[in-house]
């Protein structure tokens, strides 16, 4: 892809700058856009109503509607903020949510970089969303913005850990940190996904299904409480904290942690993409290998991740809208007491079925 790009630009800086921006632009942007329309849509209809509906067809530009007034907001910051730190919050919040995309392969031709380690710099970048959310509720010199922001911290470095564990699983069975390497291992049909035991035969592929089956709903409810959704939205609590750490955001800055939050969703619903379903594999073949046009089987790959990818997201909507919200207590319960050693005793059982 590269070569493609420097071909046409001239430049390999350029190309780099170029092949950077498309993800941006062409897909996460205008994703975000969609995706704060459709929570709205989905929250409607799953209570009986139908949610915006003025500006264009059925409501369809609102959030444009919406990123437009925000724009024009003036930038208002209170007396006694640290200002320099309340002004990088949200942009430490939006560089670490949109990174974490150069690691993700969207198919086999377009990859922003396929680095050995993708995984764990996946894992580090993330790290970034943490640092800026405590700034941000610490800078505000508000009650509500710093309660907000320790419980964000707590929460999120607490899922870590069993996110961190089920991806050692992961990387135990596939023998790699690259994520296209992880793809890759997982092509041809649905059989050979890693949520199913990959690509092993005989004994040791039953055995690994219900243990991949368990580190799926690990690492699935683990990002929920990372990217901090429902049931795990405490640090946003509306009813007890107003908005949490971004209260007293107003204008393009909390664009860009609203922004921010539904990019995360995304990039979660890749990796476990990537990790379970395939990555950008079809389930059944490609169309463009069944009918001699190649430079079609890129497209159909995108189109398979975007779609795995953005359904995994509408399932974190869904939840938003039937489970209630967890106490803190509670919700340390679920990780320290069930995710944690369960995850633990996945690992376990995984590395003794790959030695056999």
């Amino acid at each position: 892809m590269y070569d493609f790009l420097i071909n046409i630009f001239g430049n390999q800086i350029v190309a780099y700058f170029v092949a950077a921006a498309i993800p941006l632009f062409l897909f996460i942007l205008p994703y975000a856009l969609f995706a704060v329309l459709a929570e709205r849509k989905v929250s409607a209809h799953m209570q009986d109503r139908w949610g915006p509906m003025r500006v264009g067809y059925h409501g369809v530009l609102q959030t444009v509607a919406d990123i437009l007034k925000l724009i024009q907001k003036e930038n208002i910051r209170a007396t006694l903020t640290d200002k320099v730190l309340f002004n990088l919050a949200p942009y430490l919040v939006f560089v670490g949510s949109f990174a974490a995309f150069a690691a993700i392969p969207f198919s086999s031709w377009f990859i922003g970089s396929s680095i050995d380690i993708g995984l764990f710099y996946f894992i580090a970048i993330s790290s970034f969303v943490v640092a800026g959310i405590l700034m941000g509720g610490w800078a505000s010199n508000n009650k509500y913005s710093l309660l907000g922001a320790m419980r964000s911290v707590s929460q999120i470095i607490s899922y870590e850990i069993p996110t961190a564990i089920v991806i050692l699983t992961m990387v135990m069975i596939t023998g790699s940190l690259n994520l296209q390497t992880i793809t890759e291992q997982q092509t041809a049909y649905f059989w050979n996904w890693n949520i199913l035991g990959g690509a092993t035969f005989g004994i040791g592929k039953f055995l690994l299904i219900p243990l991949m089956l368990g580190a799926f709903l690990i690492i699935y409810i683990s990002t929920l409480a990372e990217v901090n959704r429902t049931p795990f939205d405490i640090p946003e609590a509306e009813s007890e904290l107003v908005s949490g750490f971004h209260t007293e955001y107003s204008g393009m800055k909390f664009a860009m942690f609203f922004l921010a939050e539904y990019a995360n969703m995304l990039a979660v619903s890749f990796l476990i993409v990537v990790l379970f379903f395939g990555g950008y594999h079809s389930p059944f073949g490609y169309i463009g290998n069944s009918i001699g046009v190649e430079w079609l089987v890129p497209i159909e790959q995108f189109f398979w991740f975007a779609s795995k990818g953005i359904f995994f997201v509408i399932v974190q909507m869904w939840l938003r809208w039937t489970l209630p919200r967890l106490r803190v207590d509670q919700l340390m319960t679920v990780c320290w007491k069930y995710l944690i050693p369960y995850s633990v005793a996945i690992l376990l059982l995984v590395g003794l079925i790959t030695l056999i």
